[in-house]
């Protein structure tokens, strides 16, 4: 019935108290305020204004609309504000989809900064395997996803763009009593006589089975363990030896019982990416992306884990 430019007009009208000060404000000629609040007036069904030798008034009925006029107002105000801050990528919503290691350190590091600058963001992780983290990203059910082509490679389809993040290097992990503990690289085929703690998804290929045979044997299967902390309890009890991605080394580094080693040139290696919708990703999707970019070169830097 009103629209917003109307009501903007018998705000500033009532509140410069003459329509000569309401088109100076508004940049409006004097005639086209006049045209204008008799235009609303028409539509309200009645004055709006007393109109008097110095200045105009409002009528009963001008002050119930006027009410009404600066709420919608401020509302717009408002939405318009929130619109901002969504575009600018400091409020609203952001899902992040992230694979379990790296949870470990990358992430958490990339969101302390994002949500620095955007402490009104509503931030969820969103846990799972790389693969389904995929679709559901297509699916528009996570607005960026953290992942990586371990174990079977990453089928992005067209709704999702990759960006290479950094290459995640595997360690050997070892009760610090180990012979070979003391050396600054551990060379894989040293390791074909130890029991490996791992627990490999059925039917799949695994990175250690892949970088073994490479070395010219075949790992020895020891207890299946999946999580990472139970690994190293059984590893520090010299019961196997484990692979550790660098991206969860930190989880080691503080233990004195446990020592990490690289492998050298039989080392593994993923590809981390980050992948964010193809077509209109979110503003603190691509803000998040930065960040996380930010967060891998901080960490490659010395003293860095």
């Amino acid at each position: 019935m009103f629209g917003t430019d109307a009501l903007r007009l018998l705000d500033a009208v009532a509140r410069t108290g003459s329509f000569t000060a309401a088109a100076a404000e508004l940049n409006y000629t004097q005639s086209a305020v006049s045209r204008g609040i008799a235009s609303l007036e028409a539509r309200a069904g009645g004055p709006l204004f007393e109109r008097l030798p110095r200045g105009v008034r409002l009528t009963p009925a001008g002050h119930a609309l006027r009410r009404h006029a600066v709420d919608v107002l401020d509302r717009l105000r408002s939405a318009a504000e929130e619109l901002s801050a969504i575009h600018r990528g400091v409020a609203g919503r952001l899902r992040v989809g992230v694979f379990a290691t790296a949870n470990a350190a990358l992430v958490p590091g990339a969101l302390r900064a994002f949500l620095r600058r955007g402490p009104d963001v509503e931030t969820q992780i969103v846990e799972g395997p790389s693969g389904r983290l995929l679709e559901r990203l297509a699916d528009g059910d996570i607005d960026v996803a953290v992942v990586s082509d371990y174990l079977s490679g990453l089928a992005a389809g067209p709704e999702s763009t990759l960006t290479p993040l950094l290459e995640d290097e595997f360690l050997v992990a070892l009760p610090s009593g180990h012979p070979l503990a003391g050396r600054a690289v551990v060379d894989l085929r040293d390791l074909r006589d130890e029991n490996w703690i791992e627990a490999p998804p059925r039917g799949h290929t695994t990175m250690l089975l892949t970088a073994c045979a490479r070395a010219g044997f075949t790992p020895r299967a020891g207890f299946r363990v999946a999580e990472w902390t139970g690994k190293f309890g059984y590893v520090a009890a010299g019961l196997g030896v484990t692979l550790v991605p660098a991206m969860a080394a930190d989880g080691v580094r503080a233990r004195t019982d446990l020592v990490l080693r690289p492998l050298g040139e039989f080392a593994p290696r993923r590809s981390v990416y980050a992948a964010l919708p193809s077509a209109a990703p979110l503003p603190a999707a691509v803000t998040f992306l930065r960040l996380l970019q930010d967060e891998v070169a901080a960490r490659a830097t010395p003293g860095r884990a």
